[in-house]
């Protein structure tokens, strides 16, 4: 792998920061967003797993999610007495748990969805409209090289800004916390 400029470590500096700023906002808009439709973030967050899927399997929601089986039940578990969503056990499996979608449910995730899309409807607003398509793409691509990413193994830090010879040859830059290594 070739050695960055320093244009290119600039630009990865940029696209950092703004990545840094704009993540808070977006969670501001989802509590926002949760608030206003009466359930919590982690709640919104789960439902809107439930836009294009029926069934989803406990483990699949903890694991999307990116927390515990046990955070994701309790989760799971609001939205049941709620009245938004019903367990299913398989017999087979009782460990296996299904979770799907009530009629209630249904109604308040195709309201989130509207509410989400005018939301960002009235940001989009705030940009010229010339620019529009080259910010959905940029935001496309952006996903898909991070979705990319996130594929990759990380290697293992060693301590003390070093690696092994063996993840030295991979030639890759990698980044643990708040700090780069390569």
């Amino acid at each position: 792998m070739q050695k960055k400029t320093n244009i290119e470590k600039q630009k990865a500096e940029i696209l950092a920061n703004l990545v840094f700023n704009l993540l808070p906002k977006c969670q501001q808009k989802e509590t926002w967003l949760a608030e206003n439709n009466g359930v919590l973030l982690a709640e919104l967050k789960c439902l809107r797993l439930f836009e294009t899927n029926n069934k989803i399997n406990n483990k699949f929601i903890a694991n999307y999610l990116n927390m515990s089986q046990s955070r994701s039940t309790r989760i799971v578990d609001g939205l049941v007495k709620k009245g938004y969503l019903i367990r299913e056990e398989k017999p087979e499996d009782r460990r296996n748990i299904e979770v799907a979608l009530l009629k209630k449910g249904k109604i308040l995730t195709n309201k989130l969805k509207k509410d989400y899309i005018n939301l960002h409807s009235t940001i989009l607003d705030k940009i010229d409209k010339s620019q529009h398509n080259s910010l959905i793409a940029a935001m496309e691509n952006l996903n898909s090289a991070t979705e990319i990413w996130l594929q990759k193994p990380r290697l293992s830090y060693l301590g003390k800004g070093k690696f092994s010879e063996k993840e030295k040859s991979k030639g890759e830059n990698y980044t643990y916390g708040s700090s780069s290594y390569h």
